[in-house]
Order: C-alpha cells, then structure tokens, then sequence
C-alpha cells in the first residue's frame, strides 16, 4: 500500500482548510454563465430539461435518497432506464469496480463529471465483463456518496464536440451540494430475504460557513457489506462426493454471489469563497477506500490443469500430476510412483508411496477436496480540483482549473497456490498479493464565454471557447515474489505444473512499469436563441490524439405554448486508454469448457500482433437524436430517438489459442510463464456497431387522498446491431452478447404520495427479454424472459428533524429464470441479470436533519 494514500483520509481536511481561506463562491449570475459552458440545456426542477435541444434528466439529491439502494451505480439504474448494471460475480477486477453502461454502450462510452469537470479513472481493466463491458477502463462512481450530491445530470446524447473524449453514449455530472450550513445524518441496514448480504451505513453531510462569502461543505460515509451466495454443488463436486471424497464442501465452496465490501470509506469536500469584483473559486476533493472479495472457479482435485491433471498414461488411464522434486539438474534418477484415478479416486496406496517419498509432491496431499480461491483488492482513490472563475472587465467570462486524480488497487488473492512451490509442500504459502494498477490523471483547463449580439437573434450569441490539456498514466506494480515464483531447479514447468499464484498470477518485475501520454485540445461552442422559438448550437473540438476533429448541431424549435422538437447531430470519438494500450495480465476463464490461464498482451506484443493485433487507434461514432417535448395540462412528456454508429470499435478480442510454437515464442522473448499459457488476448479495433433505440419520460402530479403524488414514467428501447467484424478475432458469441446481453426493453412506472407525514413510495419495474453465453461460452447459452420487479417504501416523520423508512427492493422475491446449465459452475441463474439474482431486499433508513 502506499504510504501517502494510507493516511489520506486522515489529513484530507486539514490540508484542505488551508487551501480553502482564499476560494470563493460562485454567484447565481455566474453559475447560469459558467453553466453554458460545461452544460447543455438549462437547469429546472423537472424531471427532463424541457428547454434543452437535447435529452436531460436532472435527478435530485433527495430523489437519491429515496431510494433503499446504498450503490450509487444500482440508484442511477432505478432512476435511468438505459442506465445498466450488474452484479459481476466470478469477474476477476470487474468484481472490484463494477462496469455500468449507457445506451447499450461500453461503459467508457459515458463520460463522468464532477461539478463538470471531468472525473478521473479507475485503474481497473475488466477483462470479464460479459460482452459488452469487456475490456472497459472507466470511472469508479461507486466512490460518490448520495448524500454528497445536490443532483445529477444526465445528458443522453452524443457530446465529444463539447468535451472530448468518452462522451459517445452521453454524460453523467454529479453536482455537488454547496449549502453553507446545516446537517444530515443518515443511518441504514437492510438484508436480502434469504437472510444474507446484510448492508450497514452510516454517513452525514453538513455544510458550514467559510468566513460571511463562502460555503464549506462534507460528506463521509461509512459502509459495509456482507456477501450473497445463489450457488448449487456443481456436477463435478457431487460426483467427488459420491465417489466417497468427504472434503468437499457442499456447495464447493463456489459463491455465485455479490461480494463481500468491508472497510468502505468515502470522505467528499466542495467549498467555494466569493472574492468579491464578480470573481470567485472553488475546491472539492476526495478520499476513499474499501476492501472488497468474491469467490473464483472451484479447483477440482483430479482434473485442474497445471496443479492436478496428469493426463492419461500409456494404458489410457487418467492420472494425478505428481511433482518430481528433484527434476532437472539435480535429478536423483528415482522417478515418482503413478496415481492412477479410478472412478473419481485417485489410488489410495500410490498418493500414500508419493506422501511418503519427500521428493514427491502431489496437491491433493494439501486440497484433497479441492479449493476455491478468493479474490479481491483494497480501492484507494483520492483526486482535487480547483480553479477559479469570474469575469474580465470587457465583459469575458472565465473559469481556468486544475485537477489531479488517482486510482490505485492492490489486488490479493487467499486459499490458491502457486504451483512452483511446491517443494514447501504443507507449509507452501496460500495467500498472493499480485501486484497493483494505478491510474493517474492531470487536467488543465481555461474555459470562457462572451455574450455578442448578433444579427437580429432573439438573444445574444453565446461564443463560448476554450483550451485543455490532459496527462494520463497507467502503473503497473509488480507483485509479491511468491505470487510470480518459478521453481528452475526443479523445472516444474517442463512437468506441466502452471505459474503463479493460481487464479490471478502476480506482476512480474518486467511486466512493472509507468506508460504515459498527454493530449491537447481547443473548443468553440455556439449558442443563441435565433428567434423567441428556435434555438440554435454548434461546437467543434479539436484533440491531438490522432487529431481529430468532433462536431456537434443542436435545434430546438418550439411550434405551440406547449409542444416543442428537438435534434442534435455529431461526431465523437473514444481514444484508448493508455492502460488498454499497455496492460499485461493473466486470468482464469473458461476456454472450450474447460478452466485455462490466458494472458492479456499489448497489441503490439510479437505474439499478439501475429495473431492479428495492431497498435490502437480511436473509435468514432457518428451520432443523431430527434425528439419532441410536450405538455398536456398536468402531464409532461419528452420522446427521443437515437441512433449511434461506432466505428473502430475498441475491445478486447476472443481467445486466441496458442501453438506450441507460439507459446516457444514467448518464452523466447523473455516471458517466462508462457509455458502456463493456453490462449492471448488484446485489445482491438476490429468492429463496427449500430445502436438505436427510444427514451420516454413522462411526469404528472395530482392530490389524491389528501395528499399530493408524483408520477412518472421512463421507458427505453435499445437495439444494437453489429455492422462487420473480423470473426477470427471477435467471433459470434461476443457478437451475440454485444447484441443481446442486454435487455432490448426497459420501463419503470413510480408513484411517490405525500400525506402530511407520511410518505409512499411504490415503483413498477420491467426487464425485456435478454441473451447470457453463460461463462462467455456459446455452447452454453441462456435466453432469459421478461421479468418484472416491484419496488416499494413507507416513511414517516417523528419530528421536523427525525424520519424513519422501512422499504423493500423486488419486495415480491422475484428471480430471472433459471440456469438451466447450473451444474457446470454452480450459477443458479444468469450471472449478468440486470434485474440481479439475489431476490428481495429490505431496508430501515432513519434520518436526521438539522437546519
């Protein structure tokens, strides 16, 4: 761990106190100016920005806290229709930081801001996303506590033009709360129905003066979580079982489940200083940290390759992988007795010949049952952003900052071994430290804005521009020597004994190091009020990176008092990130049905360029989205179409097996471990996509009983179809998951009533229709049906400070459909769900304010 990030949470305040005595705060005319800037569309209360040329959902700070779900990803879900997540269980780092997406698309696709600046990556590459998040690097929002947030922005459009890379599927802005005084308490638990994943937290914000101009406002929260299981014995385990093996842990210790999150800490500070003369700045940072683990495949004691698997001898009969000690230069010449297994059990009397023989070694001596790693890491992420911004005395708006954000996660891997010590026998170690990523990134940006009159235009031209300037690192930290320990002596790879710390191999000292890269980029945004009913915007950005140039036309036209149209047509782009560019890694999948270690190269790797890799170039899309806004009396409803090309599609590629030649070749080249290796991937260009589909939001209000409801409606269509691909390096089955993982059709219908001091909540849920190549294998697939899921909860005020909330998530216990190929890992139901495989969950919140 490193040092400074140990210990950040600790000086967090006091370094920013300091800092703060010279910041100012923003005034309400300055805000609207900046705004135009860094936002499209004009901020209300309602639920769509009705007078944007482009989709917005503005979500509330108190709309969050409403909801029974602690994660920050699972509450833009419930609100955001198009917004999806799952649980990832079994998913290598993408079980750390859970992968999101937008509109069908990666979930680097989305670009994430904070008070409109750009938010810094995670350092986690999910390798197992399940098709779609394959290979994506974005941002851990999990870090962002709700009751940090004044609202957030959701822009469901197309937006490199306006602010660069990522911006392909839309943008999510998390706007900080800026209130100078008062407090928030807020304590929840809750559990799912069966009894486990029960969830803690406690968090407050409060907000202070600083000096008589400025605000001083912090949010911390701490949580934990306990795990989820949803597994059954697998067929293997069972038959271990029945064959007489007693140490089988029913199920085989195989947790098909959320993971386990202990020690999750968030700390987040905005604060702002009025400097008087129409001048002001601002600071906001954070600090987190959390530990999190999940369960990887269970290693079956005759047949895992590289550990127990000694294929078949000469008669054909399957045999244990016994360990000869002294193999190779110091050979005794006295080979190992052969364990033969017969039906299900290795030979009683030749495992006790190897047990007895200290020059011998069998792991089912350590695991005669098997055993399942455990697989998690310790998040740490920290970043600080400041700036100030004002007005020139010619009348020029400006806002220049500066940010800088970290990511940083060690992983750790328990109850595995290394194969290559072996001759520790008993006493080998079982618990790995692999290594580390950190992603790092420094920002630099000068933004203003003139107001000109134009022609005849309804309102001035706002002439906004701007410069930035952006560094972007990737670390890899090698790992502990255990993890990544090669027996030369012995020469157990020559007897097919695999490397590393089994599930996870660490770093090694050559596979360290700091990749870098800068990027340059200029903008003008355009914006006026052609006439009282048309408005007009164009922007261009330019960005050094393969220079590319983004542009972006937006309409609206209002054709009565209530019905208004709206478009925007753009190009964007996603430029890889330097981590997909450099990143080496090795995983266990399945391959062909059967566990095997792959590696992770660069595409310009000698075997990865052999098997097709090339060096990255930025994906770009071509994006269109027409809608209409209309008022019917109490009812206001938004309807928007949109269509998005990618090209270039950036993606990890399918397994590509490795020749005994190829697998030479890399131990050539200095790759020591190859010889564990079955298959590569990389990352690639190599598709182009489709994605089009419609989002509807409609909202309406009436007293009823007494009292006043909210009603709203969302709905999403989404359809992804995949243009041209090369099929020796993507294949069907990815195909098939890019176009179908997801459900095509989403809604949620909420009523939310308020008597006095009671509070109700109810929410309709729906998940179309959605397709699983259950462990990434397109032998084993899942067509899963529509579900639905209801969401309910009761509050009631016990004073103007005190409130109390019991609720309940799918409060009707509702389940995916069944897996029908359980026995093979044990996953009940499909593991990539959107509607999750944990069943109900019920929630008691109680809060505390004070004004």
């Amino acid at each position: 761990m490193d040092s400074k990030f140990s210990i950040c949470k600790g000086v967090l305040l006091t370094l920013l106190v300091p800092l703060t005595v010279a910041i100012p705060q923003r005034t309400m005319a300055q805000e609207e100016a900046i705004e135009e800037i860094v936002t499209t569309g004009t901020r209300r209360a309602a639920r769509s920005v009705t007078e944007s040329a482009v989709p917005i959902d503005v979500i509330s700070g108190a709309d969050f806290l409403a909801q029974g779900n602690t994660d920050i990803n699972a509450l833009l879900s419930a609100a955001i229709p198009s917004y999806n997540v799952n649980s990832q269980p079994i998913s290598d780092a993408a079980t750390i930081v859970r992968p999101a997406n937008l509109r069908g698309l990666s979930p680097d696709s989305t670009l994430i801001l904070i008070n409109g600046k750009r938010m810094h990556r995670s350092a986690v590459i999910s390798f197992l996303g399940g098709g779609i998040a394959d290979g994506s690097q974005g941002p851990d929002i999990s870090n962002i506590p709700g009751l940090a947030l004044k609202q957030i922005e959701v822009l469901r459009d197309g937006a490199s033009a306006q602010y660069g890379s990522d911006a392909i599927a839309g943008v999510i802005n998390f706007v900080l709360k800026d209130n100078s005084e008062g407090l928030i308490v807020e304590g929840r638990f809750g559990e799912f129905f069966e009894g486990d994943g029960a969830s803690s937290q406690i968090g407050f914000n409060i907000g202070m003066p600083l000096t008589d101009d400025g605000f001083f406002n912090v949010t911390a929260e701490f949580k934990d979580v306990d795990p989820t299981s949803r597994s059954v014995q697998r067929d293997d385990a069972q038959g271990l079982i029945d064959a007489g093996n007693s140490d089988v842990r029913t199920p085989a210790a195989q947790i098909w489940g959320t993971p386990e999150v202990t020690d999750d800490f968030k700390i987040w500070v905005n604060a702002g200083l009025d400097l008087g003369n129409g001048r002001d700045a601002y600071v906001f940072a954070n600090c987190a940290e959390r530990d999190v683990e999940g369960g990887f495949f269970f290693r079956n004691p005759n047949t895992r390759g590289g550990i127990n698997d000694g294929g078949t001898n000469a008669a054909g009969e399957s045999i244990l992988l016994i360990a000869d000690l002294t193999f190779g230069p110091s050979d005794d010449g006295v080979g190992c007795p052969e364990v033969v297994i017969s039906n299900n059990v290795p030979d009683p009397a030749a495992l006790a010949a190897v047990d007895a023989d200290p020059n011998c070694w069998a792991f089912n001596l350590l695991e005669p049952g098997g055993f399942t790693p455990q697989f998690g890491g310790h998040v740490e992420d920290a970043s600080i952003t400041a700036g100030t911004r004002g007005e020139f005395s010619n009348g020029l708006l400006y806002d220049f900052s500066a940010s800088f954000g970290r990511n940083q996660v060690d992983y750790v891997i328990s109850n595995t071994v290394n194969p290559q010590l072996a001759a520790q026998q008993l006493t080998m170690p079982r618990r790995f430290t692999p290594g580390s990523y950190v992603q790092s990134e420094r920002n630099v940006n000068a933004d203003f804005s003139y107001p000109v009159d134009f022609a005849n235009f309804a309102s001035p031209l706002n002439v906004a521009f701007g410069l930035e300037y952006r560094v972007e690192q990737f670390e890899i930290k090698s790992g502990g020597p255990n993890s990544f320990f090669i027996d030369n002596q012995a020469d157990l790879a020559a007897q097919g004994f695999g490397i590393g710390s089994n599930g996870f191999p660490g770093f090694k000292p050559e596979d360290a190091g700091v990749f870098d890269r800068g990027s340059f980029a200029a903008y003008i945004d355009l914006e006026a009020d052609v006439t009282d009913n048309f408005l007009l915007g164009f922007a261009v950005r330019f960005e050094d990176f393969g220079t590319t140039t983004d542009v972006k036309l937006a309409a609206r036209f209002q054709i009565t008092e209530g019905f208004a149209i709206r478009g925007a047509a753009s190009t964007g782009f996603r430029a890889p990130t330097v981590g997909q560019t450099n990143v080496r890694n090795v995983t266990t999948a399945f391959t062909n049905g059967v566990l095997a270690d792959e590696a992770t190269l660069p595409p310009t790797n000698p075997i990865a360029a052999q098997k097709g890799g090339v060096p990255l170039e930025p994906e770009e899309s071509v994006s269109l989205t027409v809608g209409f806004i209309a008022n019917f009396g109490a009812f206001d409803v938004t309807v928007d179409y949109f269509n998005i090309e990618v090209t270039d599609r950036l993606a990890l590629t399918t397994t590509q097996i490795l020749t005994p030649q190829d697998v030479q070749d890399l131990l050539d080249l200095g790759i020591a471990d190859a010889s564990s290796f079955t298959g590569v991937r990389f990352f690639t260009n190599d598709f182009d996509t489709t994605t089009q589909g419609i989002d509807i939001v409609a909202t309406t209000s009436a007293e009823l009983f007494g009292g006043d409801t909210n009603f709203s409606f969302t709905y999403n269509w989404t359809d992804t179809e995949v243009d041209s691909f090369n099929p020796a390096i993507i294949g069907d089955t990815r195909v098939r998951q890019l176009e179908d993982n997801l459900p095509d059709q989403r809604f949620a219908l909420t009523a939310n009533h308020v008597q006095g001091d009671w509070r109700v909540l109810l929410r309709l849920n729906y998940f179309g229709e959605y397709f699983e190549a259950h462990l990434d294998d397109g032998t084993l697939p899942i067509e899963v049906g529509q579900e639905m899921t209801v969401d309910a909860e009761i509050g009631y005020n016990f004073t103007d400070s005190l409130s109390v909330t019991l609720g309940a998530q799918n409060l009707f216990d509702e389940f995916p459909d069944k897996n029908p190929w359980s026995g093979i890992v044990g996953a009940v139901y499909p593991v990539t769900s959107p509607m999750g495989f944990n069943g109900g969950f019920w929630y008691l919140r109680a809060t505390y304010t004070m004004n």
